[in-house]
């Protein structure tokens, strides 16, 4: 009797697999840190952003789920310590099993029975921290309007393109795969939308609702723990090829109903941290956003310094800063669809030059400018080629 093995699947049968954020736009970012991070599996050692993302991601899918689930909770607003707290626990602990956990100034998670300060302002805990006003904020300014027009949340979308610029002797195969989860995907009927829905007032400013040919048609929705970049920033127009290209993925699902706009909401810019406030003054300055303040708010913004409070600035203003809308076109997808299969080819580039003997450093090039925030809260700053200007010490472990 012959021995019997598995056979190993061949080489032009294994596809690459790339996520929109977890691999392109990472990459886009800063490929040396991408290949650490996502390629080398070395987790970021103070996970700061990563955590307050998946938190807020978090959050507002389970408070959907309690609106959806729970007569008692159509009204708002929601209280914090009541109607909040208990979920921002729960992700809070969901986050720390998978060892990702926030530093003491952005979240407290200590209930009243502790009596140590820990981080915090006093010893009567819980405080509000920066996450929570945020979370808080969320909820009472979006989720309200957000909620009642949700009909799925979570939704996982993936496709296969042709690999770009394939080569026989240096793809790794003929295509690859491209995944995304969509946040929300809104589903509404023009003749029975929600009257007074702050979310479709931004849509008919943009005029997106005329000649439509079907009553229903679909937002996508996106979720982004940070501030509004500015419209110089490639972060800037990344997002906007995130959004189209989820809008393709979505259209080939078979349930799917014409999507005439994405929304991204920049949740931080409801409540700024200091670094946040001093990168809004920044564009407000050089007036690289798309969003600038009144006189007003501009006279707050361009007076703060550094080291002091943050400015209460105008709940219209942090509301429009907080929404963006980007219009869904045919012509914009085909071209946000080129930029990601150029960045596909550029790490398969990378992969076969770290296969054919290249060091890391030369096969995975870093921005030649890249963002300061990237910078600071890199692992492997130290060892960059191309940090960015200012001067990085090695730090002990």
């Amino acid at each position: 009797m012959s021995n019997q093995y598995l056979s190993t699947r061949s080489k032009s049968k294994i596809i690459p697999e790339y996520s929109l954020t977890g691999d392109l736009l990472s990459f886009l970012r800063c490929g040396l840190q991408y290949r650490y991070h996502n390629k080398g599996s070395l987790p970021p050692s103070t996970p700061v952003q990563l955590w307050f993302g998946e938190f807020i991601h978090g959050v507002m899918e389970q408070a959907y789920i309690e609106w959806r689930d729970n007569d008692a909770k159509k009204r708002f607003d929601w209280e914090w310590k009541v109607d909040i707290r208990p979920i921002e626990m729960d992700i809070y602990q969901r986050l720390n099993a998978a060892g990702i956990r926030p530093s003491s100034k952005l979240f407290c998670h200590y209930d009243e029975t502790e009596t140590k300060k820990f981080g915090c302002a006093d010893e009567n805990h819980p405080h509000q921290r920066i996450s929570s006003r945020r979370t808080e904020l969320a909820i009472n300014t979006w989720g309200k309007h957000l909620f009642p027009l949700i009909k799925r949340a979570e939704i996982k979308l993936k496709d296969i393109q042709p690999m770009p610029d394939y080569d026989e002797q240096k793809s790794r195969s003929r295509y690859f795969g491209i995944t995304g989860i969509v946040d929300v995907i809104s589903s509404v009927n023009i003749r029975s939308a929600p009257a007074g829905n702050l979310i479709l007032h931004y849509l008919e400013n943009f005029n997106l609702l005329e000649d439509l040919e079907d009553d229903e048609y679909e937002i996508i929705i996106d979720y982004k723990g940070m501030k509004r970049p500015a419209i110089d920033d490639d972060t800037w127009k990344h997002h906007e090829w995130q959004i189209l290209t989820y809008s393709m993925l979505r259209s080939k699902q078979p349930d799917s109903k014409k999507i005439v706009a994405g929304i991204i909401f920049y949740l931080n810019e409801l409540e700024l941290s200091e670094e946040n406030m001093d990168e809004l003054k920044n564009d407000v300055i050089r007036q690289s956003t798309d969003k600038m303040p009144d006189k007003i708010d501009h006279d707050k913004i361009i007076r703060w310094r550094k080291g002091h409070h943050i400015p209460d600035l105008s709940s219209t203003f942090r509301e429009i800063r907080s929404i963006r809308v980007i219009k869904i076109e045919e012509e914009q997808i085909e071209n946000a669809l080129h930029q990601f299969e150029e960045t596909v080819k550029n790490i398969e580039s990378s992969v076969f030059k770290e296969i054919q003997g290249q060091n890391i450093k030369e096969a995975w090039d870093p921005p030649e400018n890249p963002k300061k925030s990237t910078c600071t809260v890199c692992d492997f700053k130290t060892i960059c080629p191309h940090p960015s200007t200012e001067q990085y010490k090695p730090t002990v472990p």
